[in-house]
């Protein structure tokens, strides 16, 4: 007897001080009831590596199944260690919004400088002061991620506008979506194909 299919779960990666109840990552848990939130010990201390092994703790006590990762500032930087550390990681696609500059941590070593192994897309924008565009097309490269930058829009945040966010609401879609077509041979009856009616 086949499992049914279950649709990867979102997981939420906040940057520093979390991500508050105006923020759009909180605006997109809310919008999957099986979302989870990875809550770092302090908030306020951005500590590379104990956030990464935060992101793997989280995971472990969600038990199996796969995920997609929606990250931001901080978060992004946690997520690339983490995927680095774990190439098995139950992440299978990410959402990389606004990272913030590895350099202003001095943790530009820390972090993977190759393709993290699994479908990436990294947001930036034109005027953000936690990360420039190019440094962030750059990042993006190096992690065999899709790179797109969204214009003057600042650090992606609630202090630039940004409540609700239908793009990552898209994304998620999508991605949800696509992990569903390369599931679906697997997962369905013969007589649930096409072919077979």
């Amino acid at each position: 007897m086949v499992a049914p299919y279950r649709p990867p779960r979102l997981l939420i990666i906040p940057g520093l001080h979390d991500s508050g109840p105006a923020h759009w990552q909180t605006w997109l848990q809310q919008q999957y009831r099986d979302a989870r939130r990875v809550v770092q010990r302090d908030f306020s201390r951005p500590d590379l590596q104990r956030w990464a092994e935060r992101i793997g703790a989280c995971l472990d006590s969600a038990g199996p199944g796969e995920w997609i990762a929606v990250a931001h500032s901080f978060g992004t930087l946690a997520l690339a260690r983490h995927l680095a550390d774990h190439p098995d990681s139950p992440i299978r696609q990410a959402l990389l919004v606004a990272p913030a500059e590895p350099d202003k941590f001095g943790l530009a070593e820390s972090l993977p400088q190759r393709r993290l192994g699994r479908p990436l897309t990294l947001i930036a924008s034109q005027n953000d002061p936690w990360m420039s565009a190019a440094s962030a097309q750059r990042w993006a490269e190096r992690w065999g991620a899709s790179f797109s930058n969204l214009g003057p829009v600042g650090h992606i945040n609630t202090e630039s506008g940004f409540g609700p966010f239908p793009l990552a609401r898209r994304w998620v879609e999508a991605a949800r979506a696509r992990a569903a077509r390369e599931q679906r041979p697997a997962h369905a009856a013969f007589d649930e194909w096409s072919f077979a009616v």
